[in-house]
């Protein structure tokens, strides 16, 4: 995750002005995956997808910055579960069901509005983070687990297929203002929706 995020610096010239629409790694050839294409580019905010091979799913990167609050006050608000049941009006559950104290990973449990007349989906996955003073990085993962303490529920639809990787990178030091932030994400929410119909939520939601 960190590499990528070095990856995106290196470009993030181009991507100022340049309105290019798509955002290719330099791998050779055999190697390269699907490119990235720009579906959303604003001054503060840029937002990617590529197909996911094998189906129907994208995967998203979002490459963007803050000016006006920390890297470590943007980090502690991704972290606090509880303070997201205030400002997330989506959220119907989200409890820390375990915490591992040797590696800092914690299981979640989530469950979320989808919009009417969808059901509600839930997550169980597990996260960690790192703050890396060396790099002057914090990094944050997540992917999709099963956890026997959380069966499925009939009244939610279970997303198990889920991972994100968020890195901030402060502009100066983590308690100052100013940074920048690479996540990339994708899940299977199990809609039956066609590509051009979530294409058309993604750019206009």
């Amino acid at each position: 995750s960190a590499q990528e995020m070095k990856h995106m610096e290196k470009l993030s010239s181009l991507f100022q002005g340049s309105g290019s629409g798509e955002c290719q790694r330099s791998d050779p050839p055999a190697e390269r995956e699907e490119p990235w294409e720009l579906i959303m580019d604003k001054k503060h905010f840029k937002l990617w997808r590529r197909p996911i091979q094998g189906s129907h799913l994208y995967q998203y990167r979002v490459f963007g910055s803050y000016t006006d609050v920390t890297p470590r006050q943007f980090f502690n608000v991704q972290l606090d579960t509880e303070y997201r049941k205030k400002w997330d009006s989506l959220v119907i559950k989200l409890d820390v069901i375990e915490r591992d104290v040797a590696t800092g990973s914690e299981v979640i449990h989530w469950v979320t509005h989808f919009p009417y007349p969808m059901y509600s989906r839930d997550y169980v996955y597990v996260r960690r983070y790192s703050v890396d003073k060396e790099n002057n990085l914090m990094v944050l993962v997540s992917r999709a687990v099963e956890h026997p303490n959380v069966p499925e529920d009939p009244e939610y639809v279970r997303v198990r297929t889920y991972e994100s990787q968020m890195v901030i990178r402060p502009h100066k030091t983590f308690d100052e203002n100013g940074f920048d932030y690479l996540l990339t994400y994708s899940d299977n929410p199990q809609t039956v929706f066609p590509r051009y119909c979530v294409s058309w939520m993604m750019s206009s939601g």
